[in-house]
């Protein structure tokens, strides 16, 4: 059984505070992807709006930070319009490629 008093001294952690380059934030862009769950990807972009900062995000969008916290929640399903317009504000590209043939 855990300790009441173990459980008190622990620090929430933000992903967002460690994404402060643009190459830290295409690494976790692309280890997100590579997961091939759409949840998690619409949480990650909401993780790395939260570290270039929400207002930045809204005002190049035109969507409300409620729209952007919904939309990119764990349990969110945003738009691909949605999407598409916070990557862009984001300064992330989707791209596309062909599948190697011995990738499952």
């Amino acid at each position: 059984m855990t300790d009441r008093n173990q459980t008190e001294n622990l620090t929430s952690f933000d992903p967002a505070e460690g994404l402060t380059s643009d190459a830290a934030i295409a690494a976790f862009m692309t280890e997100a992807f590579a997961s091939k769950d759409a949840g998690y990807i619409a949480h990650a972009l909401g993780v790395v709006a939260r570290a270039k900062g929400m207002t930045q995000i809204t005002s190049q969008t035109g969507l409300s930070r409620e729209q952007l916290y919904r939309s990119f929640s764990e349990n969110g399903n945003p738009t691909l319009k949605t999407t598409i317009a916070v990557m862009k504000a984001l300064g992330i590209e989707l791209t596309a490629r062909e599948k190697r043939p011995d990738a499952a």
